[in-house]
């Protein structure tokens, strides 16, 4: 049976802004279907000789890529079902096609994964994954791209020039990881067939380094703690990293969340934000002091992070980056002062407590429960069964 596939535009239908429907068409037996393309062109921009648009047509490369990929979906299929000796009509295949995939642009899945990143209100990874699609325009240019374009040779390209412009090995890691997880979202909501995925072929895992050591030594957390400044500037960090250190590794995001009402019976009670998890901690007499210290009858949170003034948490989110960067940045000065080889920084007292912790003997799970994490599924198990008392016990380790 013969069979093509063109695509055409559609100059007996114009559109209420002057332009013509590109549309699929496919003749077989002398029969002939049209499907919309989802783009339309003025007949000016459009070679109706050729079928193809003109060299002045605005966004010429995009309908040209839209087009060789629409045509090469509708011979994969025709190829597939004479394969397997299945019969099939003009109607039958543009549903066929139609069902198998729905083509989005790169630039279109990167915006709709944004969106939902943002209504589920997860703006740290947002961020993140905002980052590499910034990376990834000034890398293409643009990324009016289909996720069949980017196939191993374009991957190794991408690696090459992240690792010209000095990236270390962990941050590209990061970078392939977040295209991974773009390219698996694409598959998931039919923007591209699965068997076009690069990635199994590229291994992102040869991209993972050992992380650096991360943890003080209880010595070189003192050094730290009992570091001399008048600079109030300087003084802040030192005490975010102490109440950090010492209420069991409490992220910086959930320390700026606090307020006099995470404060039951001497003990800090909150929902870690990365997790949901529920943490109840006892208050160390270090941490009430530091409370004392900085908490303000003009402000509802129990240190300056946050104020009346953020409202929003757009305007939450830019004030913690804008906090957390300044914050590490002197920590790092400190380090560098003291002596001390690590990069110090917020995140590092999150790990020493937990490395001093395990090094004086306390379980795993009792350091997990303390810490909230969420992802050891036989520690989760039990956790609830660890009274205040040997939570209280564990942390004494830290003093």
């Amino acid at each position: 049976m013969a069979i093509t596939v063109n695509v055409l535009c559609y100059k007996s239908k114009t559109l209420g802004n002057g332009e013509h429907p590109l549309m699929i068409c496919v003749c077989m037996d002398g029969k002939r279907k049209y499907k919309s393309l989802g783009v339309s062109v003025r007949a000016e921009h459009w070679n109706f000789e050729k079928n193809i648009p003109k060299s002045n047509c605005p966004n010429k490369e995009y309908i040209n890529i839209l087009i060789a990929n629409k045509k090469k979906e509708y011979e994969t299929e025709i190829v597939k079902l004479k394969s397997e000796d299945k019969l099939f009509t003009a109607n039958t295949l543009n549903e066929q096609v139609s069902n198998s995939v729905k083509p989005k642009t790169v630039e279109e899945a990167f915006n709709e994964y944004l969106r939902l990143l943002q209504e589920e209100n997860r703006r740290g990874y947002m961020l993140s994954v905002k980052q590499v699609y910034n990376s990834l325009i000034k890398y293409n240019k643009h990324l009016n791209i289909h996720f069949t374009d980017i196939d191993v040779a374009w991957l190794k390209k991408y690696e090459t020039w992240l690792r010209n412009n000095g990236l270390a090995e962990n941050t590209i890691g990061i970078r392939f990881r977040t295209l991974r997880t773009i390219y698996n979202y694409a598959i998931q909501e039919d923007m591209v067939k699965a068997e076009h995925y690069p990635f199994k072929k590229y291994k992102v895992s040869k991209l993972n380094q050992e992380t650096a050591k991360r943890a003080l030594s209880k010595e070189d957390i003192n050094r730290v703690l009992q570091y001399q400044t008048d600079n109030r500037f300087m003084r802040l960090p030192i005490d975010l990293f102490a109440f950090t250190y010492y209420m069991g590794g409490i992220n910086f995001v959930d320390i700026a969340n606090l307020t006099q009402k995470n404060i039951i019976d001497n003990r800090l009670v909150y929902k870690r934000s990365k997790t949901g998890k529920l943490i109840k901690l006892p208050l160390v007499p270090q941490a009430v002091e530091l409370i004392k210290k900085y908490h303000s009858k003009n402000n509802p949170y129990l240190f300056p992070i946050f104020s009346n003034r953020h409202t929003t948490e757009q305007e939450k989110a830019n004030r913690l980056h804008k906090v957390i960067t300044k914050v590490n940045k002197r920590l790092k000065q400190i380090g560098e002062e003291l002596g001390i080889s690590i990069p110090i920084t917020t995140y590092v007292a999150r790990h020493s407590q937990a490395t001093i912790m395990k090094k004086a003997g306390i379980s795993t799970a009792i350091i997990g429960q303390i810490m909230g994490h969420s992802s050891e599924r036989v520690t989760q198990v039990y956790l609830d069964s660890f009274d205040n008392e040997q939570i209280s016990n564990a942390m004494k380790n830290l003093l």
